[in-house]
């Protein structure tokens, strides 16, 4: 043997060695997350128990990624552990997750990122189902978009949760890629329409005016939906992502036409329990105002004097009124923190109306 062939083997049987070593210690965690749930189940035999913690799960995975040795970026091992702590709480009893579907939009690859492949996914067809699929408790979490960098908020999901008792429980962001995408052998001189979400259709406009203009643009309900159409005719294409390529078994005729390179959505995780602290939170109220002068500087006067930092204020028209408007405002801390309560006290004074929607851990991954 030559002194490669040697030194290939030596480190293939080290290689085989650590492996061995890594399911011994990933089995030890798995043993001692079920006992945990065991733990739980004694203490409160009568309850419907929640083995997930939201804060819990972000301290671990950002403790992964400061104490990250390297050479695999801080990312992809946070990355692996987000799935070793999913396949370990399916041992107990796996989570079913409410997503806007169908199977391949961009929300199901957002909660798959934020829970893991261990979950049972449940596509629905719509936000208000999400809403009530887990108002039900038929699912533990849902996962609705709220926000895209290009196109600003969802208004459909802010609507929500102005009648919803459901709280936000966490976050996570998506970087959105899209692909213009067909049945194989399809060629590009022969397509005739493009199916996508409207949405989708206003972060590729630019692209699609230099590169497609003449070409019929449909929107549809979502871009799995113009997966699945672009698959079953002659002459169609889609625009989507990597997920329903694969699930509808369709080629990329280019890559990554959104106009803007930071094209990202962020999601909620909304569920029926409040979360405790985890060191690095947000939280989101719903404001509603009396219709006057100042209303505004009201309302963000607080923070500015309690130093708490704003991340986003919309405003949405009140279903309870012609010309009257509901702020939705998200900002860091926790709803248990001082300096937080002291600027809801102040708040409440002024408003018709403050909804607390969730304190919930800034997105790890």
């Amino acid at each position: 043997m030559s002194d490669e062939q040697t030194r290939l083997g030596q480190l293939r049987e080290q290689i085989d060695s650590i492996d061995r070593q890594l399911m011994d210690l990933i089995s030890a965690r798995a043993r001692c997350a079920q006992e945990v749930a065991h733990v739980k189940m004694a203490a409160r035999p009568d309850e419907d128990v929640f083995f997930y913690r939201p804060e819990r799960e972000a301290q671990v995975l950002r403790r992964i990624k400061e104490q990250n040795p390297g050479p695999l970026a801080s990312e992809e091992m946070a990355r692996l552990f987000r799935e070793i702590m999913s396949a370990c709480l399916a041992l107990e009893r796996p989570m079913h997750i409410a997503f806007l579907g169908p199977e391949g939009t961009f929300t199901q690859a957002a909660a798959l990122k934020h829970f893991g492949h261990s979950v049972i996914s449940v596509p629905l067809g719509s936000i208000d189902e999400v809403f009530r699929e887990v108002e039900s408790g038929a699912a533990h979490y849902g996962v609705v978009p709220v926000e895209n960098s290009t196109e600003g908020m969802i208004n459909h999901t802010l609507d929500m949760f102005m009648s919803s008792p459901l709280k936000i429980c966490g976050e996570v962001q998506l970087r959105i890629h899209h692909h213009l995408l067909a049945k194989a052998g399809t060629k590009p001189e022969a397509i005739e329409r493009i199916y996508s979400h409207q949405q989708s259709f206003a972060q590729c406009r630019q692209w699609l005016d230099s590169h497609w203009r003449q070409v019929e643009r449909i929107a549809v309900s979502s871009n799995a939906e113009a997966a699945r159409r672009a698959a079953a005719e002659e002459g169609a294409a889609a625009i989507a992502g990597d997920m329903a390529a694969e699930i509808y078994g369709l080629t990329r005729i280019s890559r990554n036409i959104e106009d803007r390179p930071d094209n990202t959505t962020r999601f909620l995780i909304v569920g029926r329990e409040a979360v405790t602290p985890s060191g690095q939170d947000k939280s989101s109220i719903l404001v509603s105002m009396r219709n006057r002068p100042g209303a505004l500087y009201h309302v963000l006067e607080p923070f500015h004097r309690h130093e708490i930092s704003l991340t986003r204020i919309e405003t949405r028209p009140s279903p309870s009124g012609t010309w009257a408007y509901v702020f939705y405002i998200d900002f860091e801390g926790h709803f248990e923190e001082e300096g937080v309560q002291r600027v809801l006290r102040d708040i409440d004074k002024e408003a018709v109306e403050l909804k607390y929607l969730g304190s919930y851990p800034v997105g790890v991954l």
